[in-house]
């Protein structure tokens, strides 16, 4: 993960919406903005940019 604990336990807790891109809480069950049921979680991998 990255360099800070705090930051990724907070990443952890958001769950994007697959039709609207939209940033949701961990209890969602629909989004927020759309209301589309299907919801995935935030990436925890850390991108790093290409050599």
């Amino acid at each position: 993960m990255g360099k800070f604990p705090i930051a990724d336990a907070e990443i952890s807790n958001i769950y994007i919406c697959k039709k609207c891109k939209a940033r949701n809480k961990k209890g969602a069950t629909k989004c927020r903005r759309c209301g589309y049921p299907i919801l995935r979680p935030k990436k925890k991998s850390v991108r790093t940019k290409k050599a």
